[in-house]
């Protein structure tokens, strides 16, 4: 009878009653599972933090402080949010050459790697304003007449009608949007750099933002009509009629000139 009981025995059944006890003990979880999307997330945004840091006390600490607590020679960095410094360095503002009224754009120095790896770094210092997305900035489907009003309201006393900028004072200027994409139109209004007040989507919501950059880049584009001519770079009001009356005057002057000359030889002879 022992023997036929063996034999009847299936030969997986003391696989199955290990698996049970592992499944009991938690065990099989712990075996099989792989890791979560949320560690490595997680994971990952370390590393990001790690290497950011490194280039930041390379590129950013003289200036800013080793913790980003700020120096004489540039401001915190405490709640600046990734946004903020992916504008500033994806548009080559900083690392700044020199201390001054404010900082031009230049050529960029880093890759959009780099650049999120110090955004996730100085991110850690304080929550500010996030990177936006794709979907956030994008301006397809935008109202660009609703754009046009507020930038005519907001931005345009600064920027100028078309976004071609214009000068402030001290030493200040607001610069031209004409090569600026629309991500860092949205990061400017989200986080206001140097001399720009800031927008959050509580002043201005999302919708808005994009209404504003559709109508950016309908003035600026390569195919944007000038009905009224050469515009003269779109300057404005002030600086084309100074143009006019600086060439327009000195036409009339000569022209007087040339008039006066010869009459006054016509009574000689």
């Amino acid at each position: 009878m022992k023997k036929l009981s063996a034999r009847r025995r299936h030969p997986l059944a003391a696989v199955v009653v290990l698996l049970l006890a592992l499944a009991a003990t938690g065990g099989l979880y712990a075996a099989f599972a792989p890791a979560s999307k949320a560690q490595a997330d997680e994971s990952a945004q370390s590393l990001a933090i790690e290497e950011g840091k490194k280039l930041y006390s390379v590129g950013c600490a003289s200036c800013h402080g080793t913790g980003g607590q700020g120096t004489t020679d540039g401001p915190s960095l405490v709640g600046v949010g990734s946004a903020a410094v992916d504008f500033q360095v994806a548009t080559g503002r900083m690392p700044a050459q020199q201390p001054g009224a404010q900082v031009p754009k230049k050529p960029v120095i880093y890759d959009q790697a780099q650049i999120d790896q110090l955004a996730a770094y100085v991110a850690s210092l304080g929550p500010g304003p996030v990177t936006p997305t794709e979907k956030q900035y994008n301006p397809e489907g935008a109202d660009i007449a609703r754009g046009g009003d507020l930038w005519r309201t907001n931005c345009a006393q600064c920027h100028n009608f078309t976004g071609e900028g214009g000068a402030l004072t001290k030493g200040k200027y607001a610069p031209s949007l004409e090569d600026s994409t629309p991500k860092q139109i949205y990061e400017a209004m989200q986080t206001g750099p140097q001399n720009m007040p800031s927008f959050p989507d509580t002043t201005m919501p999302e919708k808005e933002k994009k209404d504003i950059i559709a109508y950016v880049k309908s003035v600026n584009g390569d195919e944007t009509p000038t009905p009224g001519g050469f515009a003269l770079g779109g300057l404005g009001p002030v600086s084309e009629g100074l143009f006019g009356w600086i060439f327009g005057l000195g036409a009339l002057i000569a022209v007087a000139i040339w008039v006066a000359a010869h009459t006054a030889k016509a009574k000689k002879s």
